[in-house]
């Protein structure tokens, strides 16, 4: 069996970086502020991230963002919305509450009123 072990990928601990660096670093909120002058360039990380993790990028930031605001909505009184909206990396409100929507089932606001509620 070990003959056939496959041997260490690179690879692996650099997406895991990756991944750890959008969950810890709050301020990473676009493929851009991954990329570093010794790291790889934009085109790179996004293979790597679809070999890797099967999703880009982009998707994975989003997913984190949105948690964020989940749990930020949760707190009294909860969060302007447009402010949160920019903090999150998104270019306006409209944007923010639709994907909110589409990931979580409701409104930023509806969600926080619920919230509020529980």
């Amino acid at each position: 069996m070990r003959a056939h072990k496959p041997r260490p990928d690179p690879n692996v601990a650099r997406v895991q970086g990756l991944v750890a660096r959008i969950l810890e670093d709050r301020a990473v909120t676009k493929v851009e502020d991954l990329l570093t002058p010794q790291g790889p360039g934009l085109r790179t990380v996004q293979r790597l991230f679809n070999r890797y993790v099967g999703v880009n990028p982009k998707w994975v930031i989003q997913r984190y963002r949105l948690h964020e605001a989940a749990e930020r909505l949760r707190e009294v009184p909860p969060p302007d919305l447009a402010r949160l909206a920019l903090e999150l990396g998104y270019f306006d409100q409209a944007h923010f509450i639709r994907d909110f929507r589409r990931i979580v089932g409701r409104t930023p606001a509806g969600y926080a009123r619920q919230a509020v509620r529980r």
